[in-house]
């Protein structure tokens, strides 16, 4: 009985740990989106009404809570995505939902997004890449996705997973450059992105003898599948 004591409270203490680390990570959000790219460690524990080294207990040093903050972004998009991906609409707007899921991300969580990319917290360098690891993640998944849409039209899938990766590399390169510009609303950008993306599947599958009505669901639906490994290809 001792040890099942004593497993319930290493079960609690490790829940109130990871409640504290979920709350600290919220705090932190807050202070970046209060103070920017360049937030320091005190603007964290004041905002999350501890001193330093109570932060400390519960990170291991900044590139651990840079970490959390990057696992937390990535759970805000994905939450967003993944229902926007797997929308059984018409071609068209099922790439505006999901351009828009990721364009209305960085628009509200911009500071975030910057220091991901920049891998710098609180003037420090961070040497894991969690924009690159997420843009592998949706770029395998989006490849499985035209995979499994082009075998289901007979037309070779060879091409689905450059295409996937190239269309993520798209998506991501154009919202670095709308983050510092903004010389264009968001729905201008997801709009012009939607355009450019459908234009390249019309004339591809147009090129195979398949036109495609972009405003009519297709007829066999295929879901996005965001795991660690990708069946791509």
């Amino acid at each position: 009985m001792s040890d099942n004591t004593g497993d319930a409270r290493r079960d609690r203490w490790r829940s109130h740990r990871a409640a504290r680390r979920a709350e600290f990570v919220e705090a932190a959000m807050r202070a970046l989106a209060e103070h920017g790219p360049d937030v320091g460690m005190d603007h964290i524990a004041a905002e999350a009404g501890v001193t330093k080294p109570v932060l400390y207990r519960h990170f291991a040093d900044k590139a651990d809570l840079f970490v959390a903050l990057g696992q937390r972004g990535t759970e805000i998009l994905f939450d967003r995505l993944i229902p926007a991906m797997n929308n059984e609409e018409a071609p068209v707007p099922r790439i505006r939902k999901s351009l828009d899921a990721f364009f209305s991300t960085v628009e509200e969580h911009p500071h975030l997004y910057r220091v991901l990319i920049r891998r710098s917290f609180a003037r420090a360098p961070v040497e894991q890449d969690i924009v690159a690891e997420d843009k592998e993640l949706i770029a395998n998944a989006l490849s499985a996705l035209l995979g499994d849409y082009l075998r289901s039209m007979n037309i070779d899938s060879g091409g689905a997973e450059p295409w996937g990766h190239g269309i993520v590399g798209m998506v991501q390169n154009v919202s670095e450059w709308w983050l510092e510009r903004r010389t264009m609303s968001r729905d201008a950008v997801v709009e012009y992105l939607t355009e450019i993306i459908w234009s390249a599947i019309d004339g591809f599958t147009r090129a195979h003898g398949i036109v495609l009505d972009p405003n009519k669901p297709l007829e066999v639906n295929k879901v996005v599948k965001l795991t660690p490994t990708s069946d791509a290809g």
